[in-house]
């Protein structure tokens, strides 16, 4: 795959010309339909077009043979409420003000949430967009439409099993369905297509489609016998063998001596990719066979990433505390394919972006952009990188050079291949902070925090982090402050902190 260089530029994004003619006529067919894969756990490495050797995901790959693979794409946030949050407002956790994964039985009615917030879902549906979710969503109140949305079919309380018994809600109303759960979730992705193609009204309007699928969320289970069989013989070489560093604090889902029982874990995750990737499909082949798919801009990628045995722990931001920000945590994939849109083909970009950047992006392609009133409420730090796609940088601004990253009370930046974590107290209990050279140590064993040579870039770093939280946080929903906060899950790493 070639490489597309990364292009950097300090301006804050600017709406192209066409972007704005095109806000001024929504129902316009030039603008592409726009189909959202966010799922749920799926690490950046888990996939032939990043290089894994062994899993199975040729609609992926297809997907960044004919666009762009991003290689230096991140989370907002290791864990997925705060990173869905981000990508539905385009906001960092301190201004969303949701800062761990909400427990969906209770806490996801217990407090407003997105409630009041724009989301991207509003700005595409005031552009012409007929628009629909299907699957997860997890930013509370699950069970109910949200703004913006035309069509909406999510959980009903929350988002398990992988098979078997289903409940959901079919635009509020509660219905149940028996199988595999991401084959259902298709089935609904395919009636939402169907229904725009065969009414006139709605098909002169572009769709905006998000599909989030769990199969690779824990627990690492239930998948089809066919999909597991084919990893009966897999050797796993992708993932290095490791013992957990000390440097991480403790782990929570550490690596077992029970071979048997790793090895099942690795066959149901490689399973569960191939699976997404079986109903990827799916949605890939309806829109060729109704010759939509040439103006249809197609995102695949993950809330965060996922550890299977890296650093010798399973899960994400939140398997460990304190709270860790360790690569494949943070990394997730994103390609995007649009044929008729002048992207770029069978290209990688090693541009730094995250869900805000995407959000902006979106906007960007649909013609969507906020007037200048509700852009500055929303406030978000993301850029368009559609011109960098394009092969266009002088037009815009196309890309950052650092990745920030938040979770409670830890704030991360990476920039120039140096990791810096930055902790703060909660209720008197403090860790330490955390710098890393990734260059020099890329699997992150060594805090070099304290060593007299980083002094200066950690207090440039530090400098840089701060300036963009000032800017990029709201009082109410600061993560610094977190006793003000409702809270999401009684499980978060600074409370169960306060008993480790």
């Amino acid at each position: 795959m070639k490489s597309l260089a990364a292009i950097s530029a300090s301006a804050a994004v600017t709406v192209p010309a066409n972007a704005q003619k095109a806000a001024s006529n929504p129902t316009s067919r030039k603008r592409p339909n726009i189909l959202v894969f966010l799922t749920d756990d799926h690490g950046q490495w888990l996939q032939e077009a990043y290089g894994n050797s062994e899993v199975h995901t040729p609609n992926m790959s297809r997907l960044a043979r004919d666009g762009v693979r991003m290689d230096n794409a991140f989370t907002t946030c290791p864990v997925c409420s705060p990173a869905r949050a981000s990508f539905f407002t385009g906001r960092m956790p301190s201004q969303h003000g949701i800062h761990d994964w909400i427990e969906e039985k209770t806490q996801a009615y217990a407090a407003p949430w997105l409630k009041g917030q724009t989301l991207i879902s509003e700005l595409l549906q005031d552009a012409g967009y007929h628009t629909g979710l299907v699957g997860k969503w997890h930013c509370g109140f699950e069970r109910d439409p949200h703004p913006g949305f035309d069509e909406w079919f999510c959980y009903w309380e929350n988002q398990y099993p992988h098979n078997g018994t289903q409940n959901f809600s079919d635009n509020g109303k509660h219905v149940t369905a028996e199988g595999l759960q991401s084959a259902l979730l298709t089935d609904q992705a395919l009636r939402f297509l169907r229904s725009h193609a065969a009414d006139r009204t709605k098909k002169e309007k572009p769709f905006f489609l998000f599909v989030g699928y769990t199969d690779t969320h824990s627990p690492h289970a239930q998948m089809p016998e066919e999909m597991v069989a084919a990893y009966k013989k897999a050797s796993f070489r992708d993932i290095p063998r490791e013992v957990f560093c000390k440097e991480h604090g403790t782990p929570l889902i550490p690596v077992t001596g029970d071979a048997a029982a790793e090895r099942s874990k690795h066959e149901q995750y490689y399973a569960a990719a191939s699976t997404i990737d079986r109903e990827v499909g799916r949605l890939l082949d309806e829109l060729e066979s109704t010759g939509e798919l040439e103006n249809t801009l197609v995102v695949y990628t993950g809330d965060h990433g996922l550890n299977a045995g890296h650093h010798g722990m399973w899960e994400k931001g939140n398997a460990t505390i304190p709270q860790n920000f360790l690569e494949e945590s943070i990394r997730v994939p994103c390609t995007i394919s649009w044929p008729k849109g002048g992207l770029a083909q069978g290209l990688s970009c090693d541009a730094p972006v995250n869900h805000c950047d995407l959000f902006a992006t979106l906007l960007d392609v649909a013609g969507a952009a906020p007037d200048a009133k509700k852009a500055k409420g929303i406030h978000s730090p993301g850029r368009s990188y559609l011109p960098l796609l394009q092969g266009d940088g002088n037009r815009g601004s196309t890309a950052h050079n650092a990745i920030f990253c938040e979770y409670g009370n830890a704030r991360m930046i990476r920039l120039d291949g140096y990791k810096l974590i930055v902790r703060y107290p909660y209720q008197g209990v403090r860790f330490p902070n955390e710098f890393y050279d990734l260059k020099a140590d890329p699997r992150e064993t060594e805090n070099v925090y304290s060593a007299p040579e980083h002094a200066a870039t950690i207090r440039a770093m530090e400098q840089r982090l701060n300036e963009y939280f000032t800017s990029y946080s709201v009082a109410e929903h600061d993560g610094l402050h977190l006793e003000r906060q409702p809270m999401a899950t009684p499980a978060s790493p600074w409370l169960a902190s306060l008993k480790h």
